[in-house]
């Protein structure tokens, strides 16, 4: 069954909030049930420190959060992220109304460019298929593109095919900070890619089955870190799996844009569990070959499993000791501590 079918909601119309009694202070919250639309919810939040809550339901809709939504919370009213889902099918080659296309950005069902944002408690999907529409070249279709400062996400599931999760950075000369923590991560094709300086903490990451002869079928990691950042991308304690055949993935490859030839893209992947579905020989490979991934920021530590075999010492680069204590959540999130919460 298409993953379409399994998503389908309800088209999005109006907005629910619980009113506090009179005696009471008004409580910055909205809650946002079946029906009702999440971002007319986020259009009300006027100003810093707002939360929403979604309610368990199908949204079927885009949303966009913008810089002036600081320290917004949006989490679903139960812990099981699966309840409820917020999903479109926008990809990078889908036309808009006035016939320009959307472009990868423009694909994302949830953006957010709001410092302090945090999203717990959700699935953010993005269900087009290449399948329903071979017409289209452009086939990168994002869950999220995320940029702003202190971006934490929590229990939250990111679905797509190509380019998943979009974590990017509001300029080039920006060290935006994004935190993961026990994320579910799913695609084909670079799903967690951009030039962000993004923590994955006991995330899991899935690659999916592809109708495809040939592979490797995708690569699980894109990053584009600027060349002045000293960190890209630390995933940690984490594990990673497939729903396709033994080694028919990479772990990475670097992505130099053609807007940004200067990026010197960093990836450090440590104390996780790496399935069988990674090719443990030759686990990187180049995006092009004017950018080859041996000159890039590329490294491992002390991780198991059938995917993380060191059979070709000089295509698995590690981590020393002395540089393994570097590569931590503190060191890559400052002064910013969101693993500290409770």
């Amino acid at each position: 069954m298409r993953r379409r079918t399994l998503l389908a909601g309800l088209a999005a119309v109006g907005i629910l909030t619980v009113a506090p009694p009179a005696h009471a202070a008004p409580r910055r919250v909205l809650h946002v049930r079946p029906g009702d639309s999440v971002q007319a919810a986020v259009d009300r939040a006027d100003g810093p420190g707002w939360t929403i809550v979604v309610h368990p339901g199908t949204y079927r809709e885009v949303v966009d959060i913008p810089a002036d939504k600081a320290e917004l919370t949006l989490r679903g009213a139960s812990r099981d992220p699966r309840a409820a889902v917020l999903v479109y099918d926008n990809a990078n080659g889908t036309k808009k109304p006035d016939g320009t296309t959307y472009g990868t950005a423009g694909s994302a069902t949830f953006t957010s460019a709001a410092p302090g944002l945090t999203v717990r408690d959700l699935t953010l999907a993005n269900d087009w298929l290449r399948a329903d529409h071979p017409d289209i070249t452009g086939t990168q279709a994002v869950a999220a593109y995320v940029t702003g400062d202190r971006s934490h996400f929590d229990n939250v599931r990111f679905l797509a095919h190509q380019d998943t999760l979009f974590a990017d950075t509001t300029a080039l000369d920006a060290f935006d900070r994004q935190y993961y923590r026990r994320c579910h991560i799913e695609g084909d094709v670079d799903f967690v890619f951009g030039r962000a300086r993004a923590v994955f903490d006991a995330c899991h990451f899935h690659t999916l089955q592809r109708d495809v002869t040939f592979t490797p079928k995708g690569m699980v990691f894109a990053p584009a870190t600027a060349r002045a950042n000293p960190y890209g991308f630390l995933a940690v304690r984490g594990r990673i799996t497939s729903g396709a055949e033994d080694g028919a993935y990479k772990l990475a490859r670097p992505w130099v844009p053609s807007y940004e030839t200067t990026a010197w893209p960093s990836l450090v992947v440590r104390d996780t569990w790496i399935g069988p579905g990674i090719d443990a020989v030759t686990p990187y490979t180049n995006m092009r070959d004017a950018y080859p991934w041996p000159t890039m920021r590329f490294r491992e530590h002390a991780n198991c499993g059938p995917g993380a075999t060191i059979s070709e010492p000089a295509n698995r680069p590690q981590l020393t000791a002395a540089e393994a204590a570097v590569h931590t959540r503190r060191t890559y999130l400052g002064d910013w501590r969101p693993y500290e919460r409770p």
